[in-house]
């Protein structure tokens, strides 16, 4: 008896060992430290407070390709408001992991990428909020996945996408669009930039006032290039403006002077590309120029996906004169707290040199979700719930609250307003525009 006494003791001793070393290593049931995401797109988990972390909090972004240095900034604009937060939010200890949608080998963000970040997501039952996606394409993806993780979904801030049809129906909408990306039957997406009516308005708008009355419109036959062209082409034509022809690019071509030709002889005064520079943009960029002259005569408009100073390295002098457009407002312009944000974020993130404005989005989205935590029962429903019922007053980007739709509303200062640049060596502001709200609904096709 003695023998079989002392075997079963240490046989639960080892037991009780084994049970520590897994505790140790972090698991996603149960109490403990959260198992990291993999870290084959994941960074580390991220934490400077006390204890373990309660709940992971992780950004979806590409940190590969053209828009790395926006999403950078938004990664590290996350980072500043954990650190001033001591990683709480209410009385929850908050991890943080960073996390790359994008590969080398695409060089912008990946439709498998952002699957396979999903379905870790949505497996992790201590991810408890998502900010991001910054490409719509890829949020379109990830939504309906983690719209039906377990415990009613996981709740996503977007700091940056713009797809209309994320949120709503309307032209370049499928008609199973936007209830196909939430199957569970619950909205558990919200953004904190204004949708692309706002920017298709802007745009159109600003077109109308340099004198532009026969646009020819092309797309990359992405989600976001051909919904932005769509609401763009909707308010020109509200406007007056004359649409000459609305088609795609490839984005595998190696020369689009032949399109540039039927361009030509349309007669066209102005050319706007709906789409990403990662989209081979440059190289369009530069065949429009070879074949159609300077954009100081033939105009050439552009939004957010061109709205970078990497528009202008890739393209080189044939981006002179180009305008691009970018939800939001330059960062010289935002006062009182985003001013002080600004002024801390880069002196301690950005070697003390001026922020993108995306990094003020990316603060904005963390905040939102960080107090919609704070203020739940620690569930990923009620998440989505306190989401969904944030009022903010004076914030980084103004005030605001959001719709039943997930889109901002309610909306005062910089959540409704569209930045124009011109290109020269850098982006030099031009004009801040809040579109009509007559123009906006011409986009939406109301």
């Amino acid at each position: 008896m003695a023998l079989k006494t002392k075997g079963m003791f240490l046989v639960g001793l080892l037991i009780a060992l084994l049970a520590l070393v897994a505790a140790g290593c972090g698991g996603s049931d149960g109490g403990g430290a959260p198992e990291a995401l993999p870290s084959s797109s994941c960074t580390a988990i991220e934490y400077e407070g006390d204890g373990d972390p309660d709940y992971l909090v992780v950004s979806d972004l590409p940190l590969q390709g053209a828009s790395r240095t926006q999403t950078i900034q938004i990664a590290n604009a996350i980072r500043y408001e954990l650190k001033k937060a001591n990683f709480k939010a209410g009385d929850y200890n908050i991890g943080y992991q960073s996390c790359d949608d994008a590969t080398a080998q695409a060089g912008k963000w990946d439709s498998g990428k952002c699957s396979q970040n999903a379905n870790a997501y949505a497996a992790n039952d201590k991810v408890i909020g998502i900010i991001g996606t910054f490409n719509s394409g890829c949020a379109g993806i990830i939504i309906p996945v983690v719209n039906q993780a377990p415990d009613g979904g996981i709740a996503m801030v977007s700091p940056a996408n713009t797809y209309v049809c994320l949120t709503q129906g309307g032209p370049g909408c499928d008609t199973t669009e936007p209830d196909k990306y939430y199957p569970s039957g619950t909205r558990n997406y919200a953004r904190v930039v204004a949708n692309d009516a706002y920017q298709g308005g802007a745009d159109a708008e600003f077109a109308k006032s340099i004198g532009v009355k026969n646009v020819y419109i092309l797309n990359d036959k992405e989600a976001y290039g051909l919904g932005v062209a769509t609401n763009f082409r909707g308010a020109a034509e509200s406007l007056g403006i004359k649409i000459a022809g609305f088609e795609a690019w490839d984005p595998k071509a190696s020369s689009y002077e032949a399109l540039f030709g039927k361009v030509k002889a349309s007669g066209a005064d102005a050319v706007f590309l709906g789409g990403l520079i990662d989209e081979n943009g440059a190289q369009v960029i530069k065949d429009k120029v070879a074949v159609l002259g300077p954009n100081t005569g033939v105009k050439l408009l552009t939004p957010d996906g061109f709205a970078l100073q990497g528009t202008i390295d890739d393209a080189g002098p044939a981006s002179a004169g180009m305008y691009m457009s970018v939800a939001g407002q330059p960062i010289d312009q935002f006062t009182g707290e985003a001013k002080d944000f600004a002024t801390n974020f880069a002196k301690d993130f950005n070697g003390g040199k001026q922020i993108d404005p995306y990094a003020i989005y990316g603060a904005q989205a963390a905040q939102v979700m960080l107090t919609a935590i704070g203020a739940s029962d620690g569930s990923r429903a009620d998440v989505i719930k306190q989401v969904f019922a944030t009022k903010v007053e004076e914030g980084l980007l103004g005030s605001f609250a959001f719709s039943a739709n997930g889109d901002p509303q309610e909306a005062s200062g910089a959540v409704t307003a569209i930045v124009i640049y011109k290109a020269t060596d850098k982006l030099e502001t031009v004009k801040v525009i809040s579109p009509n709200q007559a123009t906006v609904d011409a986009a939406l096709g109301k």
